[in-house]
């Protein structure tokens, strides 16, 4: 009887992915246990058609497949699948969107697209989850929940491969395992229960390893770079939470990955390519992949299509901040004939989650072809939008970067080596990673870590200035210091994560999460934020409310499109950025690495994946009625971006080697003659003068429309705009600087600094200025101004003697003047003359406090 339950299926899953299955043959099989398939092809189409990303399968193939069942023990064992040796090969797909829709009525297109919707959405969810049988009630029904929430999986040898241009990303993990936990996350058969209303889960990665090699035209590659990433290892725990034992969706969803040690390796020709891959994240998060074909022209109509909505927050369809407006519907991520699709990465992502949570298909028997019953059970599923946290926890990450050149082999014959050499490294310390977002209207992103330091290693460009040979101390090739340690900060980063023994989770009681925007900003202040990191940290907020008081907010709220509900949905962008107390070094062997790794970047030849539209003024104006303008002075969506610099000190040091002749013409866009210099003995230069700058706290701010585009449109149309409204119309940056104050100093034999000869006393000074958006439609209104700035700067003083004076220019020689510097440029006498008056004075006033000290009488007891 079990068997009738069960096998479909497995059956489903099994011959939904993998082409030339005969289903006789698999029942079969797995009614006697075990089954074991070879040699299979993936349905390349089925996997594309399902994750909705803008690749597209070259290959994919599994080379063993193992299921066991054990029947006779199914309420106490696990079921198995093993998939041995599984590899894909990606790549990105060519002509995105190309058979974009064109525009036309609003009517038209909004009908259209409201059918589409409907149409499209009932076959989504039957592909997310496969059609289970008519379960019976009672035991069986659940004893097959818990059969399905304990089904083990186990993935030896999973090759993944990204191909594109001359770019080959290839990911191997040696084993990947899937299993169900109990409360002290040891392995167990657990099942949800009336007291326990929670599934816990465990992945466990080993052995990752990441390269990223450059095949040339013949798609071959001649050498193989190191690999990025060598053999990781790294935990993932999953939790979810119910509402009650029929619930088909958790109610709280939280997945986070623990990495105690990550070492990345990156080389002068990888950099470029590794570049290149950021950047395609950074174009699938904000949907900017896919614009339209060369020569194609974008109809000026399909722009100006509910251009107030988007302003005012009204919409045909739901999006989030980091989504571009409907404006941009012809650069959207996904194939135009999924119109349902929203336009980013990130609402793709979210829209998934339940076909990863959840096994069964329960919901699917409302799902049907009439488009009104789809809408209300849209609804009806929209209000239990889980709460979902994800995060990401490093203890110790490492990044190198290595230098390389061919050599060849001691035969003539053989071929040509790549060797590396490293020359800077980056150490991090305690790295947290964590999202929170429930359904669309509710998404915040905090980043940060309790500490960091950048060091040179060997030397670079000819120069063996940290060689083996030159004895130079840990002190000097550390030029940057940020944040505590981990062991005197303590493990902060892992606060309320699954692996924090304290994290209500790992107590047996359920988490409460901050989804209002008010909470959220007071709970989770620039304090709080680097009383747990330290070094960095970083929130991102994006809110969507409603403002219309009609109940609770969700996702249809937002796209109804209707003209009454103009205004009543409010976007709220922030970004704060703190970063802790930061020492920061530039000497010539940190400027020069640092500009040799910019120089390595532009190295290359890719064509951006969006392209800039031309500021072209639209001649088709709005005119709004008043009432419209109403909804627009009442509330307009902006971005704000907050960057606080705490405490920091920076020291320009004098050039010991100058090869900025080598690196700016490359930076600067120039070709370079000179690739390579011949080896040259590096002299250090001691005492060495440098400028040592001191900040207080630098804080900046920067305010833009979220909708740029269509708010100028609409505003430059307005006969008399608002002062509100056109306040809008503009980028506004504040900066201020609190504490500021320079002074000479100089690094002796020893690697210490003395004190400091003060230059420019600590003074304050703050900058407002203001940019006018997309000038060209502005055109006729030559009154308004496109930029104002305000400086304000109560008071200044430099001091220096002629001394001083000389060393400051000498400083400024060593950096200006291409080439090396002579260490002659400097002499004994004016370092004496500048420092060591300061010294003697210190000596002498701590003599006279001895002296003072020594002459008063101790203390007597009086009654």
């Amino acid at each position: 009887m079990l068997e009738s339950y069960v096998t479909p299926i497995l059956m489903s899953y099994v011959n939904r992915y993998i082409k030339n299955l005969k289903p006789s043959d698999l029942q079969l099989s797995l009614w006697g246990g075990d089954v074991v398939l070879s040699k299979l092809e993936l349905k390349l189409d089925v996997l594309e058609q399902e994750l909705k990303l803008p690749f597209t399968f070259l290959s994919g193939h599994i080379h063993e497949l193992r299921i066991h069942v054990p029947w006779t023990k199914l309420g106490s064992e696990p079921v198995v699948i093993t998939i041995n040796t599984m590899e894909c090969i990606l790549k990105l797909k060519d002509g995105i969107q190309d058979d974009h829709e064109s525009c036309g009525s609003n009517s038209t297109n909004r009908s259209t697209t409201e059918n589409t919707k409907s149409s499209i959405k009932p076959r989504r969810i039957q592909q997310a989850a496969p059609t289970d049988p008519d379960l019976p009630p009672g035991y069986v029904q659940s004893l097959i929940r818990r059969v399905v929430n304990n089904v083990n999986i186990l993935i030896n040898n999973l090759i993944l491969k990204y191909v594109e241009d001359d770019i080959v990303l290839s990911v191997n993990i040696t084993s990947a395992e899937c299993y169900t936990v109990g409360e002290l996350w040891d392995r167990a058969f657990m099942d949800i229960s009336a007291t326990d209303l929670v599934l816990r889960k465990v992945i466990n990665f080993s052995d990752c390893t990441v390269c990223l090699d450059k095949r040339n035209a013949s798609g071959k590659i001649e050498f193989y770079q190191d690999p990025l990433l060598y053999k990781c290892s790294f935990r993932t725990r999953l939790h979810f939470t119910y509402d009650n034992l029929n619930s088909k969706m958790p109610s709280v969803i939280k997945i986070h990955t623990l990495v105690e040690s990550l070492k990345l390796s990156i080389t002068d020709q990888q950099l470029p390519m590794f570049i290149r891959i950021m950047q395609l994240g950074i174009a699938l998060y904000y949907g900017e992949i896919g614009s339209f074909k060369e020569g194609d022209i974008e109809d000026p109509t399909c722009h100006n299509k509910d251009m107030l909505g988007n302003i005012t927050g009204s919409e045909d369809e739901t999006r989030i901040d980091m989504q571009y407006p409907t404006q941009y519907k012809g650069q959207e991520l996904h194939s135009q004939q999924d119109e349902e699709q929203p336009q980013g990465w990130v609402s793709w992502a979210w829209s998934f989650v339940p076909a990863i949570v959840s096994y069964d298909g329960g919901e699917e028997d409302f799902v049907g072809n009439d488009p009104a019953s789809t809408t209300h059970q849209q609804k009806a599923q929209a209000l239990k939008d889980p709460i979902v946290s994800i995060g990401f926890y490093c203890t110790k990450a490492t990044v190198t970067f290595k230098l390389t050149e061919m050599q060849a082999e001691s035969s003539y014959y053989s071929p040509q080596k790549v060797k590396s050499k490293e020359v800077l490294c980056w150490e991090q310390e305690g790295t947290t990673v964590e999202a929170l977002m429930m359904g669309e209207p509710f998404f915040d992103c905090q980043i940060g870590f309790v500490g960091c330091r950048a060091m040179c290693l060997k030397g670079i460009m000819g120069v063996k200035d940290f060689e083996e040979n030159m004895n130079r101390s840990e002190t000097e090739a550390c030029f940057f210091i940020c944040g505590e340690n981990l062991s005197t900060k303590g493990f902060t980063y892992l606060t309320n994560s699954l692996f924090d023994y304290r994290s209500p989770e790992n107590n047996g009681t359920r988490a409460e999460f901050i989804l209002d925007s008010t909470h959220h900003k007071e709970t989770y202040t620039e304090i709080a934020g680097m009383q747990r990191f330290g070094a960095f940290y970083m929130d991102y907020l994006y809110t969507m409310e409603n403002t219309s008081g009609k109940g609770s907010t969700n996702q249809q709220d937002f796209s109804s499109g209707k003209s009454e509900d103009l205004g009543t949905v409010q976007e709220k962008s922030t970004k704060s950025l703190v970063i802790g107390p930061l020492n920061f070094r530039l000497d010539s062997s940190a400027v020069h690495r640092i500009l040799k790794m910019i120089v390595c970047a532009l190295e290359h030849e890719y064509e951006p994946y969006s392209r800039l539209k031309s500021d072209i003024k639209d001649e088709n104006e709005t005119i709004l009625n008043p009432e419209e303008v109403a909804f627009l002075e009442e509330y307009i969506p902006t971005r704000h971006t907050s960057v606080t610099l705490l405490k920091c000190t920076c020291t320009i040091s004098m050039a010991e080697f100058n090869l900025l002749d080598h690196l700016l013409p490359v930076i600067m866009g120039e070709k370079n003659s000179s690739n390579f210099m011949n080896t040259t003995n590096f002299q250090s230069l001691r005492p060495l003068p440098s400028i040592r700058i001191l900040v207080d706290k630098i804080n900046v701010e920067h305010s833009v429309p979220m909708y740029a585009e269509q708010l100028v449109h609409v505003v430059s149309s307005l006969t008399q705009p608002s002062d509100n409204l056109l306040h809008y119309c503009y980028v506004h940056c504040y900066l201020k600087i609190f504490g500021f104050q320079a002074g000479l100093t100089s690094l002796d034999c020893s690697g210490s600094y003395c004190l400091p000869v003060p230059i420019i006393p600590s003074f304050s000074t703050a900058l407002y200025g203001k940019l006018l958006k997309l000038p060209t439609y502005w055109t006729k209104r030559s009154q308004i101004a496109i930029t104002e700035g305000i400086f304000e700067l109560p008071n200044l003083t430099i001091q220096a003697t002629r001394a001083q004076t000389l060393l400051l220019q000498a400083i400024y020689q060593s950096w200006s003047h291409l080439g090396n510097v002579s260490s002659s440029a400097v002499n004994e006498a004016l370092i004496n003359e500048v420092f060591l008056s300061i010294e003697i004075g210190c000596c002498y006033v701590a003599q006279v406090d001895l002296e003072l000290l020594a002459s008063n009488d101790p203390p007597t007891s009086t009654s």
